[in-house]
C-alpha cells in the first residue's frame, strides 16, 4: 500500500473515534441533567422559574389573634395558721404542735381529705426584750393549706378551723378545677379573631383568603381574676361568705393564611 493511502486510513480511523468519544460525553451529559430532574433545576432553567418559588413563599396574610374564656373559679385555697409563745423553744413548739393538731382536726371534721392538706412553715423565733438585749421567751408558728373544693363550704370551713385555734387565717386564692378545658375555649375564639381580622385585611387588599398555612401559640394560659356579678356564686355559709366573682383564660394565636 501507498504511504498516502495509510495517511489516509490513519485520518479515517481517528475521525471515527473521535466521533465515538464525543457521542460518549453527550450521553454522559445528558445522564447528568436528567439527575437533577428529581429535585435540582438545571442551569439553564429560565430565571422566572427560579424566581417563582420565592414569590410564592412570601404570600399570604399573618395576624395574630387573641380569645378569652370566663368561668367561675370552683375551687378555694385557704392557710390556717397557729401562733403560741412560751419560755422555752421547747413549750412554745409543744404548744403549737397541740393547737395546730386540733386545727387539722377540725378541717378534716368539715370534709378535707388528707390529701388536700399541707403543712406550709413551722417555725420557732426568740422573743426579745424592749431594748432588744435580752430573750423573755420564744414563739413557734405553724401553718397549713387547705383546699376546699366546695365553694358552698368554704365558711363553714374556716369558722371551724378558728374555733379549734386557729389565730391567723390568709385567703381564699380562687381557682379554676378543670383550666384545661377553657384553654382550649380561649384557643378557639383566638381562631376565630384571627380569620375575622384576616379576611377584613383580604377584602381590603382585594384578594381571596385561603386556608392556614402556619399557626404559633403564644401568651395563652393565663388566669386574670374578674368579678361579675351575674356569673358570681356567692357562698354565704356562717359568718365568712365567699364571693368567687369570674376568672378569665386568655390565648393568642399567630395565624398565617395563604391568598388565593
Amino acid at each position: 500500500m501507498k504511504r498516502s493511502a495509510v495517511v489516509a486510513v490513519a485520518l479515517v480511523l481517528a475521525a471515527v473515534v473521535a466521533a465515538g468519544c464525543a457521542g460518549d460525553d453527550e450521553e454522559a451529559d445528558a445522564q447528568a441533567v436528567g439527575g437533577l430532574e428529581s429535585g435540582v433545576l438545571a442551569a439553564s432553567a429560565p430565571a422566572d422559574a427560579l424566581a417563582a418559588p420565592a414569590a410564592a413563599a412570601g404570600e399570604g396574610i399573618t395576624v395574630v389573634g387573641s380569645g378569652s374564656a370566663r368561668a367561675v373559679p370552683d375551687v378555694a385555697e385557704w392557710s390556717f395558721g397557729v401562733q403560741t409563745a412560751g419560755e422555752t423553744a421547747a413549750a412554745a413548739l409543744a404548744a403549737n404542735s397541740a393547737a395546730m393538731e386540733d386545727v387539722v382536726a377540725a378541717l378534716r371534721d368539715s370534709g378535707i381529705p388528707e390529701d388536700d392538706l399541707r403543712t406550709e412553715q413551722v417555725s420557732v423565733y426568740p422573743r426579745m426584750s424592749d431594748d432588744g438585749r435580752a430573750v423573755v421567751g420564744y414563739d413557734a408558728s405553724n401553718t397549713v393549706r387547705a383546699t376546699i373544693r366546695e365553694l358552698d363550704r368554704a365558711g363553714a370551713t374556716v369558722d371551724a378551723a378558728v374555733s379549734a385555734g386557729a389565730n391567723q387565717v390568709y385567703g381564699p386564692t380562687l381557682t379554676l378545677s378543670d383550666s384545661k378545658a377553657h384553654y382550649r375555649a380561649a384557643v378557639e375564639a383566638a381562631f376565630d379573631d384571627a380569620r375575622a381580622r384576616a379576611e377584613a385585611i383580604a377584602e381590603h387588599a382585594g384578594v381571596s383568603l385561603g386556608a392556614p398555612v402556619a399557626i404559633v401559640e403564644g401568651g395563652g394560659g393565663g388566669v386574670a381574676p374578674g368579678f361579675d356579678r351575674e356569673l358570681a356564686a356567692e357562698a354565704a355559709v356562717a359568718d365568712v361568705p365567699v364571693q368567687p366573682g369570674t376568672q378569665e383564660v386568655g390565648a393568642t394565636l399567630t395565624v398565617t393564611f395563604a391568598v388565593e
